[in-house]
């Protein structure tokens, strides 16, 4: 018996994976300004007792939601290039891990 194979479009999968590399650069961005400036850290305490913590980590929930969203609209039944894609994906994953570190901080801000 032949299988019949479908293909289906890799577009709502490239929508999530971009989406996670954008959730993650969000993270390591904002994480890098909170400690680079006393007015982004206080504008980040959005709950007293968890600090800037709870302002952070909801804004890399609210920008990989949103790209997810958006990205998934947009790439509804589209075939993409997911090797470029992904490329992406890996170097916002990469900037968000990097921004995250103190030590890139003290290089950052000057030695500190």
């Amino acid at each position: 018996m032949a299988t019949i194979e479908t293909n289906k479009p890799n577009g709502p999968v490239a929508a999530a994976l971009l989406a996670g590399g954008i959730g993650s650069a969000v993270l390591g961005l904002v994480t890098f300004a909170v400690e680079a400036s006393e007015v982004v850290k206080t504008s980040m305490n959005w709950y007293k007792p968890v600090g800037p913590l709870m302002g952070k980590s909801s804004l890399g929930i609210i920008a990989f939601f949103l790209s997810w969203v958006i990205l998934t609209y947009v790439w509804q039944g589209k075939e993409t290039n997911f090797n470029r894609i992904a490329t992406i994906a890996i170097v916002l994953v990469a900037v968000g891990l990097i921004f995250t570190f103190p030590p890139v901080w003290g290089i950052l801000l000057g030695g500190e």
